[in-house]
């Protein structure tokens, strides 16, 4: 089946979608007004340093203070440092870690140059390193390490001698490079050409740094569309689809300066359908926001996101099978792993990760369901680690999380449950105004009392629980009025006694305030 790269390029927001073998690999979206942060590289003002955790705040002129670790701050006077592989084929090495503590390496108020490794998310501000990378067409530049390292996806021993020996013969002494899996049978010239262009800008960064007033923005990386069409697509892609005029011609630009060998694989789309529809996308987004995802059997996955991780649950739904409850059982689990690692990248899920499977009773299952899993996570670019099924069912593992997941961005708090995904029944509303009457009761001399609420709860009281009500009123002598509000939370009442004093619940609480 073909693949794929569709842009859907809108006046508000940028969304990528990268189509493989008739399946989403990967989305990215990006709107205009709050742009990504990574790759971007600042000078910034350390305004923490904090010894207990080995780590400082940074001030890059964000909302949020930017986080330093100590194993990703450069010593500018000590030159470029030793290296360790990296999980990420293409992704800058890993500095080994230093002895020397971050109280010896940084003050309040340093100024430092730094580059935005992982987006900010939720709380957290974004995080830094001084291990500037700078990623080209066919590599990455690495100014502070002394390094060489070849894209894992390219095994032909002959072709990685080949590159190395490229990149060694024209890199200036010390300098560092990751060769991109886009480099496999490049012509030398093309990759020195790439080269002398990253050295080019890593000389300017440091021309604004000279002038720079901080904390000040040094250099941007490219927006989503060019950044996708630098990143995605490759030779291995048949198409890539944009269906906006003024961004096809910015590709087509790009693509004939950086990469002319994919320039007649650009394409504008022009059909009267918007274009995620057009190719399915569209719906695969529908169901990276739904809480419940069908499986094709019948069975069906459940997704919920918590502060500390996120939990999946495995469900049989409408499947039966065909022989044994342990087949059934195993077939479930294994088409939901496959399910479940394709939900992870396409929502971009990170963190912990916990997945409850139906449990299995034969050992060679479980081992099955396991390989399984491994076997689908291969595929996912992001670093995973997981542990075997355990005796519960349940399978621990953690996904390296570098942005906000898809339902974090597009998505925000409920202002009606306030993030509990839930609210209070009706009838515990209900028992509730009914305390609160006896309370009030038992405190007045007020003759009759007003009861505002949401005009389910009024209605509940006011017919299904008119005895509870009426017991009230004689066995305190009072008259209790009923008043529905649809402008009213249904957590939400008020009293008023003899029209003199008011009695508000507290939403958060659930509880009523005088």
């Amino acid at each position: 089946m073909s693949s794929l790269l569709i842009i859907n390029a809108a006046a508000l927001e940028t969304r990528v979608s990268l189509i493989e073998g008739g399946v989403i690999s990967e989305f990215y979206i990006e709107r205009k007004r709050d742009r990504g942060l990574v790759g971007n590289i600042y000078e910034g003002i350390v305004l923490r340093v904090l010894p207990g955790m080995q780590a400082a705040f940074v001030d890059i002129g964000q909302e949020k203070a930017a986080f330093l670790y100590v194993s990703d701050v450069f010593d500018e006077r000590g030159g470029s440092v030793p290296v360790e592989a990296s999980d990420d084929d293409e992704a800058p090495m890993r500095t080994r870690r230093s002895t020397v503590p971050i109280e010896d390496r940084l003050v309040e108020g340093q100024r430092v140059l730094v580059q935005v490794a992982k987006e900010p998310i939720g709380t957290k501000g974004a995080r830094i390193t001084s291990h500037v990378s700078l990623p080209g067409r066919y590599l990455v530049y690495m100014p502070t390490v002394d390094h060489i390292g070849i894209s894992r996806r390219i095994e032909s021993d002959e072709e990685r001698e080949r590159l190395r020996t490229i990149i060694e013969e024209a890199r200036p002494e010390g300098a560092g490079f990751i060769v991109r899996t886009a480099s496999e049978h490049v012509e030398a010239h093309h990759l020195r050409a790439d080269m002398e262009v990253l050295l080019k800008l890593w000389q300017d960064i440091q021309r604004r740094r000279d002038s720079a007033h901080v904390p000040a923005l040094l250099f941007e990386d490219y927006d989503l569309i060019l950044r996708a069409t630098r990143d995605l697509f490759t030779t291995d892609l048949d198409r890539l689809v944009i269906d906006n005029q003024r961004d096809h011609e910015r590709i087509v630009d790009f693509c004939r300066t950086y990469m002319p060998d994919t320039l007649a694989k650009v394409e504008l789309y022009t059909g009267r359908e918007p274009i995620f529809d057009a190719y399915g996308v569209e719906v695969e987004l529908g169901r990276a926001l739904s809480r419940k995802v069908w499986l094709k059997s019948g069975g069906y996955i459940v997704i919920d996101h918590t502060e500390a991780l996120t939990s999946i649950d495995v469900n049989t739904g409408r499947y039966v099978g065909k022989n044994t409850l342990e087949d059934t059982i195993v077939k479930i689990n294994l088409e939901a792993v496959e399910e479940i690692v394709y939900q992870l990248k396409l929502r971009s899920i990170g963190g912990i990760i916990i997945i409850d499977l139906i449990d299995m009773e034969k050992p060679t299952n479980r081992e099955s369901v396991y390989r399984a899993l491994t076997e689908a996570l291969k595929t996912d670019k992001a670093k995973t680690n997981v542990l075997k099924i355990s005796e519960f069912g349940l399978i621990q593992m953690t996904r390296k999380r570098v942005r906000e997941s898809v339902v974090q961005y597009l998505c925000e708090e409920c202002p009606y449950c306030e993030g509990k995904g839930y609210v209070k029944s009706r009838t515990t509303v209900a028992n509730e105004i009914l305390r609160e009457i006896q309370r009030e009761a038992e405190a007045t001399p007020a003759f009759e009392i007003a009861i505002e609420a949401h005009p389910e709860v009024a209605a509940l009281l006011q017919y299904e629980e008119r005895d509870a009500v009426r017991e009230l009123e004689q066995r305190y002598h009072k008259r209790v009025h009923l008043i529905a509000n649809r402008a009213y939370h249904v957590e939400h009442f008020e009293m008023t006694l003899d029209a003199a004093r008011r009695v508000q619940s507290s939403i958060a609480r659930g509880n009523p305030t005088p």
